[in-house]
């Protein structure tokens, strides 16, 4: 027997893992719109766990965890459980859960202040500030959304493999759109995190730790990320079950 079974349902992607209270096991994704109760039920017949630790930002696949759940305990992420960090936001509820997540993992696993950079559907920063609180953050456009976009919206455009361009000028419409996408990206995330650092952290010492699909890809070439670490939103759903 173990201890959780972690569910993070976010709008392209579920990662589902097993853990302890010191460790989760390697994560399994599959697309969201295939989780179903059967899918969620026959994890847990794989193992036997104390209760189900689940972060949604998708409500109508919800139902499929409580169903597949019975009688075990399921704990939901939100605003009012123990986070290891404080709200500071005006409408606490409205903070995705996934995001909260994230705030208990940076703060759990390395301090504060913290920015954690997420890319997934979106990419989003989450601030958490000196004084240990949840302070907001900024969302922007993912990269696969911005080049599935490109892909649909134009007639001439192919659909892109992402990966490291070999230069900046392309000598072909995929070379062109690569070098647009990582470099341009790459872009957008230094000065997000430039403004925050002017805003909020001028010449103090910040964690900022990236974590989601593309993390290694953007993050791993920026001097500003101290850390890539692809399930941080796993290890905060291990950390809040563990404060609760």
């Amino acid at each position: 027997m173990t201890d959780y079974l972690l569910v993070d349902i976010s709008n392209s992607y579920t990662k589902l893992a097993f853990a302890s209270v010191a460790r989760i096991s390697a994560p399994v994704r599959i697309a969201t719109s295939k989780l179903s109760s059967s899918v969620a039920a026959g994890f847990l017949r794989k193992q036997r766990v104390r209760k189900v630790v689940v972060s949604s930002v998708v409500p109508k696949r919800n139902h499929a965890i409580s169903k597949a759940a019975g009688e075990l305990e399921v704990l939901w992420v939100d605003s009012t459980l123990n986070l290891g960090v404080r709200i500071d936001y005006p409408k606490p509820k409205s903070i995705g859960a996934d995001r909260l997540a994230n705030a208990a993992a940076v703060t759990g696993l390395y301090g504060f202040p913290a920015i954690v950079v997420d890319f997934g559907t979106a990419v989003t920063f989450d601030i958490v500030s000196d004084r240990c609180a949840y302070i907001g953050g900024v969302i922007a456009p993912g990269l696969e959304a911005m080049t599935t976009f490109l892909y649909q919206r134009t007639a001439l455009l192919p659909k892109l493999s992402l990966k490291e361009p070999r230069r900046a000028i392309g000598k072909s419409t995929i070379e062109a759109m690569l070098s647009g996408a990582v470099f341009g990206y790459r872009g957008l995330v230094r000065e997000i995190l430039g403004r925050i650092r002017a805003e909020q952290f001028r010449r103090k010492k910040v964690y900022i730790v990236a974590t989601g699909g593309y993390a290694h890809l953007i993050a791993g070439h920026l001097p500003e990320v101290g850390v890539v670490r692809p399930h941080l939103t796993l290890e905060g759903l291990r950390i809040v079950a563990n404060l609760n």
